[in-house]
């Protein structure tokens, strides 16, 4: 795996050091079994895999490249580099500009871009009518490109089976700059639909078994859809591809619903009619869900999950955790007021709240702590000496980190 070159600080201590022995420990990836880190009072429990991934430290190591080489010049990145603020934050400072926000919104007009600015393209990709756009005003747009190989993966893929007359049925969230790319670059080649889950899926497939008139499809599916899609031709044969952070077991489920469907309208020639596309699932994500679910067999008395409040990945995995446990998703060690009094996110609600008595009192705590794939190391380390500092009799951490591995 290719090691970027990431600013120091990004890089933690504890943190750091926990994965470097994972990585002796584990070169290949293949032990999914969470860490203990035991401080005596309390321990933390932390996935095999969390925190940057692959994409995202690609995607910093190039915009910090695009300020070093561009000194005196104009910086602009067509929306949030990654979902986390921290990283956002710390990219403005450097002086670079968020063209769009990440709901799509524009911040700064287009028109005020000149021929002598830089652009950056951010982790998500962008469409292609804004690739078009920034090429028709003579702006360079791939020297920086920080776009995920894993996103464009998923292009690559609805591109080929496109081609091959499958319509194109995107699992994702409409308005997330990922899913809004990824539609743009689908519909180029092929009739392209987005669906938001599985009971998404089931109201699609009523129109695959004609049990709905195809006039509802167009209410039902508003926005989601490629112009002139027609639900009674475009459905015959489709393939499904994903968001790369989404639940990648939603992702295999939807996936594995269309086959049979397809499979029970037309027996033996099923094939002709879906395309198996379960290759475009992201490997970090299903890394770190995976590692996130071999938590969920031990006991833990809570889990606190850190990330941007808008990361997709990060809410999946907060999804994960709150099926067997307490989970709080902050967004940094500031939403940590005191032991009685915590701030969190509620992402399907898209509201912050506040939990008293969030800390139980028992002999030993156990918190299962992790992060997103686009949060920082240095935010998550922040985050577990805040709870460490309301604990007395600590061990230290070198020794911690000792007795995990012996």
């Amino acid at each position: 795996m290719k090691k970027f070159d990431i600013p120091l600080n990004y890089r933690s201590g504890i943190i750091g050091a926990l994965k470097e022995r994972r990585k002796q420990k584990d070169p290949r990836k293949k032990d999914f079994e969470p860490t203990e880190l035991n401080f005596g009072p309390l321990s933390f429990i932390l996935p095999r895999h969390f925190g940057f991934c692959y994409g995202v430290e690609n995607a910093i190591e190039i915009s910090y490249k695009a300020i070093s080489e561009n000194p005196g010049k104009r910086l602009f990145l067509l929306s949030e580099m990654i979902h986390n603020p921290a990283v956002n934050e710390d990219l403005n400072a450097q002086g670079i500009r968020f063209m769009m926000d990440s709901d799509g919104h524009q911040i700064i007009p287009w028109d005020e871009l000149t021929k002598e600015d830089v652009i950056i393209t951010p982790a998500f990709g962008t469409t292609v009518e804004i690739e078009k756009l920034l090429a028709d005003k003579g702006l360079e747009i791939q020297r920086y490109n920080t776009t995920c190989p894993f996103v464009e993966k998923v292009w690559k893929r609805s591109a080929e089976i496109g081609q091959k007359g499958f319509t194109i049925i995107i699992h994702g969230k409409y308005k997330h700059e990922e899913t809004r790319a990824t539609f743009s670059h689908s519909y180029q080649n092929a009739p392209s639909i987005i669906i938001r889950d599985m009971a998404e899926a089931h109201l699609l497939a009523e129109f695959i078994q004609k049990k709905r008139p195809r006039e509802d499809f167009y209410k039902l599916f508003e926005g989601k859809y490629s112009d002139g899609f027609d639900p009674e031709k475009d459905l015959q044969s489709v393939g499904v591809v994903n968001q790369t952070t989404m639940l990648a077991t939603e992702t295999q489920a939807i996936s594995d619903y269309f086959k049979s469907l397809m499979n029970d309208r037309h027996g033996e020639n099923y094939k002709t009619h879906f395309a198996d596309t379960r290759d475009t699932l992201c490997y970090a994500t299903n890394d770190n869900q995976q590692a996130t679910n071999a938590v969920l067999n031990l006991h833990s008395d809570l889990a606190i999950v850190v990330g941007g409040y808008n990361s997709s990945n990060t809410s999946q995995i907060v999804t994960i955790l709150s099926e067997k446990m307490p989970t709080y998703f902050i967004c940094n060690e500031n939403e940590i007021a005191s032991r009685n009094e915590l701030y969190h996110f509620i992402y399907s609600a898209h509201e912050r709240r506040k939990t008293t008595n969030w800390l139980p009192d028992v002999d030993h705590l156990r918190i299962v702590l992790t992060s997103g794939a686009s949060c920082p190391d240095t935010v998550l380390e922040a985050v577990m000496h805040k709870i460490l500092n309301m604990f007395s009799d600590l061990r230290p951490a070198e020794e911690v980190i000792q007795n995990a591995f012996a």
